[in-house]
């Protein structure tokens, strides 16, 4: 019989998984809601499985998944989870909804990032040693989330995906919130506050606030400056000494 010192820790790892794993019925409920027509309830199961992915890691390494379940691997199950719900479903939200256009080019559109980000996810070096993503992380469902607020036309929303599915393959390092340390309890706080604010903005549609859109919109030029700064650090430690 296996003793509790063993079987708790397993059974704690089992449910992190199973956390983990929540993200896929998410994904099917964005799917519903998509061929049902309704682009708010989408992204709001977009809201609840980025709260699943921010906090599924941090309890992976507190219980230290990989010591009591080490032949299960939960990376590979957040990958596939985070693949769907950030990139796939965005993508088809967009294409449904005639954010993209009508025609072929709004399906060659949405597949556009798709592709991108079957590469970016399939890089050993997408998550660098000092915990930043290499290249743009991805975060389709954040654009689909602006497209919709910004009720941008689909010439600017085209304008977005094809420049972010470039940065994948820039070596930017993006900041990776509950693990890059360099201001990381300011950016953990802020990255709260920017969750509150994509919850507001979609109560508030059609019409959301200025107030709430500058709130949301001052995260994202935080995140971004906080990832060229850090990039820019990056190059200097490793650029090699002169003469």
């Amino acid at each position: 019989m296996a003793s509790p010192r063993r079987t708790f820790p397993a059974l704690a790892s089992w449910l992190v998984h199973a956390y983990t794993a929540s993200g896929l019925v998410l994904a099917f409920l964005a799917v519903v809601a998509v061929m049902e027509g309704d682009t708010t309830q989408c992204l709001w199961l977009f809201l609840a499985a980025m709260v699943v992915d921010g906090t599924d890691g941090m309890l992976a390494r507190w219980v230290q998944v990989k010591r009591h379940v080490p032949w299960f691997d939960g990376a590979l199950l957040d990958n596939i989870v985070d693949y769907i719900t950030y990139a796939f479903i965005p993508m088809v939200l967009l294409w449904s909804a005639g954010l993209l256009g009508d025609g072929a080019s709004a399906k060659v559109l949405a597949v556009v990032p798709l592709l991108a980000s079957a590469y970016q996810f399939c890089r050993v070096d997408a998550k660098t040693d000092d915990h930043l993503f290499l290249g743009f992380p991805s975060y389709w469902n954040i654009a689909a989330f602006y497209i919709v607020v910004l009720d941008l036309t689909p010439a600017a929303a085209a304008g977005v995906l094809l420049v972010c599915s470039v940065l994948v393959f820039v070596p930017i390092g993006y900041v990776y919130p509950s693990r890059t340390t360099t201001l990381q309890a300011p950016t953990l706080a802020l990255t709260c506050l920017w969750l509150v604010s994509y919850a507001v903005l979609l109560v508030q549609a059609p019409d959301p606030s200025a107030v709430w859109l500058a709130v949301s919109l001052a995260y994202v030029a935080y995140y971004v400056g906080l990832s060229l700064y850090l990039t820019a650090r990056r190059g200097r430690r490793t650029a090699p000494a002169a003469g």
